[in-house]
């Protein structure tokens, strides 16, 4: 391996194999907390004002459980959960700029009657007990009418239990263990990604829409790899295709004896998503062997990826998301976050922040502050979101009821006008499914 594949496999390393914390069981992150933030929409730290006694013969509730909700000046407050520290910060800032344009628009336009949106932050540090009390404490000292942002499946385990037992909306970003949700779910959501046996669907039309035949698949030896095999054995068996699955360590860096295996079946695509921390060095040894065949992801941010693999990734590595990179509503919405932000191109996690303000800005608007009437109202309704491939509905349960993740693969071409400018790539979706049976 050259100087500089070497380079970028350490560099990828560094971020894909982080991954593996959010789809296993393990502990959290052991880095020092941020401070939390309330937020006005442009993002600019403020501190918290203390708390006043109301005045003599003033109501103490000024905020209706009905349509209109508070008074016209008190804010509607939104929680912002996610990474601002550790492994999983490339997800949490993007999801961060993606709430913080959607408040700023919705306020440059007036508000939700005359209410200006203010959003209050905070760190998670992809650590679960940081979770819980974030959470308690924006619910309980800030008011809020609904919380977003979750990247990791073990914090997401932890706060779906606070929002359930305080009955308050909880969305999450990605996440995909299956636990997170139970039968008895109400407040908490899924927005992106969808649980893990429900993977497998997009790749299976994908091969059956490209008459592909042979899948190669290599998983890692814990419990999201297992979970990414079933559903892929399931799938896969159903539908006639042929297959080769590969079980490697999760801390496993050198593919060649697996790929080698794979090599020796043909595959047309090798599906590296049971691997998260592998993806990008299965890409790289991949190519170096000579595989002229994509290599699926495990939903990981596209920069991020090309940061780490480099050119390597053209035309090879290929990922789903929740967000159509082809659709003219993402090509404007992105276009506008980089006018926003410091990113020049908007990940899903971005599209799935924005999207987390709108809906809750809209349902204070039709039902109050009352988190309870504004769960109700989300899973009475769909919603048609920017930037989305899917429209947004839910399961009883709080599963995605349509979800629809686009497969896209990176390309060495120029991006669309005012979106990733002078980056030279950009993913080209090759399929956006039928909507996934929804996970039980």
């Amino acid at each position: 391996m050259g100087e500089g594949r070497l380079y970028r496999f350490l560099a990828v390393l560094a971020v894909l194999a982080l991954l593996v914390t959010a789809c296993s069981g393990d502990g959290g992150s052991d880095e020092d907390a941020g401070d939390e933030e309330t937020t006005d929409a442009a993002g600019a730290a403020e501190e918290e004002p203390a708390e006043e006694e109301p005045a003599a013969g003033e109501d103490e509730g000024t905020e209706a459980a009905d349509g209109g909700g508070g008074s016209s000046d008190e804010p509607i407050r939104i929680g912002m959960l996610t990474s601002f520290t550790g492994p999983f910060t490339p997800w949490g800032i993007q999801l961060q700029a993606g709430m913080q344009m959607a408040a700023e628009e919705i306020n440059a336009d007036g508000g939700v009657d005359g209410r200006m949106i203010e959003l209050v932050e905070a760190d998670d540090q992809n650590n679960p007990e940081e979770g819980v009390t974030a959470f308690e404490r924006m619910v309980e000292q800030d008011g809020v009418v609904g919380v977003g942002g979750v990247i990791s499946s073990d914090v997401g385990l932890a706060t779906s239990r606070t929002a359930e037992e305080l009955e308050v909306p909880l969305f999450m970003v990605k996440g995909g263990a299956t636990d997170i949700l139970t039968a008895d779910s109400r407040y908490t959501f899924r927005t992106c990604l969808p649980s893990a046996p429900m993977t497998a669907g997009p790749l299976v039309q994908y091969l059956q829409e490209n008459d592909l035949s042979r899948v190669g698949a290599i998983i890692a030896d814990y419990a999201w790899g297992q979970a990414v095999r079933e559903a892929l054995e399931t799938a896969l068996d159903e539908a006639g295709i042929e297959y080769q699955i590969e079980v490697a360590p999760v801390g496993e860096t050198d593919f060649t004896t697996y790929l080698r295996a794979l090599d020796e079946f043909g595959p047309d695509v090798i599906a590296a998503t049971g691997h998260p921390p592998g993806a990008g060095p299965i890409t790289i040894q991949a190519a170096d062997l000579g595989f002229e065949v994509p290599v699926t992801g495990p939903y990981a941010p596209f920069s991020t990826v090309f940061e780490g693999v480099g050119d390597a990734a053209f035309d090879t590595y290929a990922d789903y998301g929740c967000a159509d990179y082809s659709s003219e509503d993402y090509q404007e919405l992105a276009a506008r976050f980089a006018e926003f932000s410091d990113f020049g191109f908007m990940e899903d996690d971005a599209v799935a922040g924005y999207g987390i303000v709108t809906m809750l800005a809209e349902a204070v608007g039709e039902v109050g502050d009352d988190p309870v009437a504004v769960a109700e109202y989300l899973h009475a309704g769909s919603f048609d979101l920017p930037g989305y491939s899917h429209t947004m509905s839910w399961t009883e349960w709080g599963e995605l009821a349509e979800s629809q993740p686009a497969f896209a693969i990176i390309r060495e071409m120029e991006p669309p006008e005012g979106i990733n400018e002078g980056a030279g790539w950009y993913p080209e979706v090759l399929l956006v499914p039928e909507p996934l049976e929804p996970y039980q």
